[in-house]
């Protein structure tokens, strides 16, 4: 009579991963199917196989092997392929970053808002001293790194913007009062060293209450400011 250790060393050579052991049918399939770039359909797998091969019935026995494993067998539209099991799915998904160049009018105006906000369009077109494109205040506000603050107390109402935590993580920044001062811009070469008498930077305030100019934002404030424009582009944006 056998002994114990003697069953279970016979066991374990029975369900060994040698390819050998594995039925050949289910060797063909697994390869045919891990070889092909696209889903492949019962009738396609059966011309590739040895005469006398149940192909249903090796994709059935091939289907639960795969079952437990972290890449399943499935038929999509009765055609078949090999997938990441459901539930590992997540492992397959990456955040992709969309690199996209800003213009010199977006940047001109990010750094208007980061240092003189809260301020509005009609603002910040005073400061660059030209028109302001909708679209370009658009693409920042789809960057989020500005949104909108709340309603300037002037005639019109005109929206106010500032910047987000979401622009401070983005240029590694811990507060608002980090962004580089007059001299640091100097040496950047960002600023001409040949500025007026009595230029200053301002200092912007990371506290994001509303100023005593400023009432809150309304229903649909965010929509407004992100809706495509109607009228054609007047006069000129560097």
């Amino acid at each position: 009579m056998a002994s114990l250790a003697e069953k279970r060393k016979v066991d374990a050579e029975e369900h060994s991963e040698d390819p050998q052991a594995r039925p050949e049918e289910l060797r063909l399939l697994e390869a045919l199917l891990f070889a092909s770039a696209e889903p492949l359909d019962q009738a396609t797998l059966a011309k590739r196989m040895p005469e006398g091969v149940d192909v249903k019935a090796a994709l059935a026995q091939l289907q639960a092997d795969y079952a437990s494993r972290g890449v399943n067998l499935v038929r999509i539209a009765n055609k078949w392929t090999f997938r990441t099991a459901g539930d590992l799915s997540w492992l397959m998904t990456r955040e992709s970053t969309e690199t996209r160049r800003l213009s010199r009018a977006a940047i001109e105006m990010l750094a208007i808002i980061a240092y003189h906000q809260p301020v509005t369009r009609a603002e910040i077109e005073e400061i660059r001293g030209v028109i302001t494109s909708k679209g370009t205040l658009d693409v920042l506000l789809e960057t989020g790194w500005i949104r909108p603050r709340g309603r300037r107390k002037t005639p019109g109402r005109p929206l106010t913007f500032g910047t987000t935590e979401a622009f401070l993580s983005q240029f590694s920044l811990e507060a608002l009062g980090d962004l580089p001062g007059l001299e640091e811009l100097k040496g950047t070469g960002l600023l001409d060293s040949r500025l007026p008498s009595g230029f200053s930077v301002p200092t912007p305030s990371d506290d994001p209450a509303l100023r005593d100019d400023e009432d809150p934002l309304e229903v649909g404030d965010l929509e407004l400011a992100l809706a495509p424009t109607v009228e054609p582009e007047t006069g000129q944006e560097n």
